[in-house]
């Protein structure tokens, strides 16, 4: 999981990104495409629909609200998300430095994703030869 949500961070959606590495580890580049496609396409045409409405719903309190719960839940998620990988991953002092780091880069000066995810791999590598773990 931890590998296909790293391959995930180079795009927008890491989660929705997993798909393409499943269709990639079950059919190769074809397969990567099409489940891409099949994963991207149906909310790229829902977005289009509902973009028109989604200012009449904003107008009602009842939707606005629903709207902002909707939103409150996702961060939400994505907080619980962040703390279960965290224990998962953050089981060392290099990996919570490296982390930090990678925190620092990206709020300070506003490193991509990928750039912080090469990095990362790459301190974690440089760790991995210079002490023998």
């Amino acid at each position: 999981m931890l590998d296909a949500i790293a391959i995930g961070q180079i795009t927008p959606g890491p989660v929705l990104s997993t798909a393409t590495f499943i269709g990639y580890v079950l059919e190769g580049p074809a397969g990567a495409v099409v489940a891409t496609v099949a994963i991207f396409l149906p909310s790229f045409l829902f977005v289009m629909v509902l973009a028109r409405l989604l200012p009449l719903f904003r107008r009602s309190r009842w939707t606005a609200a629903f709207l902002d719960a909707v939103n409150a839940s996702s961060v939400g998620l994505m907080v619980a998300v962040l703390v279960k990988l965290g224990r998962a991953t953050l089981t060392s002092w290099p990996a919570w430095v490296i982390a930090a780091l990678a925190t620092v880069l990206s709020i300070r000066w506003g490193v991509s994703a990928p750039k912080l995810v090469l990095g990362g791999a790459a301190a974690g590598w440089l760790w991995v030869l210079l002490s023998g773990a």
